[in-house]
């Protein structure tokens, strides 16, 4: 029996995050959505993407199949429920699929929710689902408590050096369990406060000295805390990353930079993007009013109903130093932004410029700095890489039309 995780018809509304990776591969908590089930299933998930996304993000089919939503987070009650699926039933809730057992599942079923030739389930329990790319911002610190719990559980922490200040530590002694150090890791001379959630530090991680940690916070493997950083609760920093500055309840999905001063603040990156020193986001608006942002699906600015909400930047895009990000700001994927003033709200994939105005960042253009940037990672640039990056670009023609 295998189990897939399926691309729904949310996935536009989760660019520009989705167009370079299935749902399933998006980053919410520690674990990206595909983690969490295999954590939880005890075996390896598959991805049911794209063509071009599938060549690297692969999911293989066998006669007896577990196709499970992209959108949808793992609970007790739905895993209870996934387990004693049998073939042919389907799992729904309010009238969308989340689950199916069968040997194959049809892009039309998936798009319209079609469980005509399966016997359907309503399941009664609440689920969390990401509909949304905006939806991972508030569910982000629960997601680590619960991850965290996930991949802790039975196993014994690295024990901290005796430079780390653990605040509150002398207090209640128990706090010692809400951090987590990975072997390899690197920590010294920091302060670390797990009094409203717990602080995991992956393999290979590095804490500089001075910097200050208050949970739930996630920093992944190989990832990198400046001198003197201020990260505050909701902070996911992705595996191969480095964060300097102030950083809150934002997602970095993994191999991005914001190595200097600046301001993260409710914010998601993809890969492979690099914020300038003194980059600033503003999550909160003059106003105090709701924040609208650039929804891919209905190709027009909708309301997030969030008061805090930053920037949303797609793979391969960068800021320039002082680049400052007005709230609800949307950047698609390769795109290079610099200048004095503040960039529009949406800044389409593939543009060079700024508030002076943009002209295309051209296929090539990219490719060429995203093959140096991954290689001071030691990953190679692929031909799959390539084939992603070609599809978007053509994807996202009409919006960069009208350039100005």
């Amino acid at each position: 029996m295998k189990i897939i995780l399926f691309d729904n018809k949310h996935k536009v509304a989760m660019q520009p995050l989705s167009f370079t990776r299935p749902q399933a591969a998006i980053r919410c908590g520690i674990l990206t959505i595909k983690e969490k089930w295999e954590y939880h299933l005890g075996t390896n998930a598959g991805y049911l993407t794209s063509e071009v996304l599938a060549a690297k993000y692969s999911g293989e089919l066998d006669e007896d199949n577990i196709f499970i939503s992209a959108s949808v987070l793992p609970n007790e009650e739905l895993i209870a429920a996934i387990k004693a699926l049998n073939v042919g039933e389907a799992i729904l809730k309010d009238g969308q699929i989340l689950v199916v057992r069968t040997k194959e599942l049809t892009h039309e079923e998936i798009v319209n929710d079609n469980c005509s030739s399966y016997s359907c389930i309503e399941f009664e329990s609440d689920v969390q689902l990401l509909e949304k790319v905006f939806h991972l911002l508030p569910n982000n610190q629960e997601q680590i408590k619960k991850d965290f719990k996930l991949l802790t559980s039975g196993r014994k922490s690295r024990p901290l050096s005796e430079t780390v200040n653990v605040v509150g530590l002398n207090k209640n002694p128990n706090l010692i369990n809400q951090i987590f150090v990975e072997e390899g890791a690197d920590v010294e001379h920091a302060y670390l406060n797990p009094k409203d959630g717990p602080i995991y530090i992956g393999k290979n991680a590095v804490v500089m000295e001075g910097a200050m940690l208050r949970g739930p916070i996630a920093l992944c493997e190989s990832s990198q805390i400046s001198m003197g950083a201020k990260i505050y609760a909701g902070a996911t920093i992705g595996p191969w990353s480095k964060v300097g500055g102030e950083m809150g309840n934002s997602i970095i999905t993994g191999f991005s930079n914001k190595v200097h001063d600046g301001y993260l603040g409710d914010s998601v990156l993809g890969e492979w993007c690099n914020l300038g020193a003194d980059t600033n986001t503003s999550n909160l608006k003059n106003d105090y009013a709701k924040v609208k942002l650039w929804d891919y699906s209905t190709e027009r600015f909708q309301r997030t109903n969030l008061q805090f909400c930053g920037l949303m930047m797609g793979d391969y895009s960068r800021c320039a130093i002082n680049t400052a990000f007005n709230s609800g700001t949307v950047v698609g994927v390769g795109s290079n932004i610099f200048g004095s003033g503040f960039p529009r709200n949406f800044v389409p994939s593939f543009v060079i410029g700024g508030p002076q105005g943009y002209r295309v960042n051209g296929l090539k253009a990219v490719e060429r700095v995203a093959t140096t940037a991954m290689g001071r990672r030691k990953v190679e640039f692929s031909e799959m890489d390539h084939d992603i990056l070609d599809e978007v670009y053509n994807q996202t023609l009409k919006f960069r039309t009208s350039l100005k």
